[in-house]
């Protein structure tokens, strides 16, 4: 099972982490994997690439996590968060045997 951690302070998402895989499929045939992995990807790539935030960053296998150090609370920002954070919650009422979500407020990553 993918276990996801959203933390936030006021309401604005600031750190992700993803951990485990779905078990829904085998390696290299897991949707729901691919699916979580490309919503949190793109979302990370979008913040760092894109709008230059600074970030922290650690991978491993099975395991990705991302805090935003300065300006999390940036509008643009918490629009590509918001979009990861509903496509998420889709996945989870479509997958939930396979993944779970938590929001956690104010919580130090």
């Amino acid at each position: 099972m993918t276990k996801i951690f959203l933390f936030k302070k006021k309401d604005h998402i600031f750190a992700c982490q993803v951990k485990g895989h779905s078990g829904y499929a085998e390696n290299g045939s897991d949707i729901v994997c691919s699916a979580i992995s490309t919503a949190v990807q793109m979302t990370l790539v979008g913040l760092d690439e894109v709008l230059h935030l600074k970030l922290e960053q650690k991978r491993d296998d099975g395991f990705l996590s991302f805090k935003i150090l300065e300006n999390f609370e940036d509008e643009k920002a918490q629009t590509l968060l918001s979009a990861m954070e509903k496509t998420l919650q889709k996945l989870v009422k479509e997958y939930g045997k396979y993944v779970k979500m938590e929001v956690r407020k104010d919580d130090i990553v």
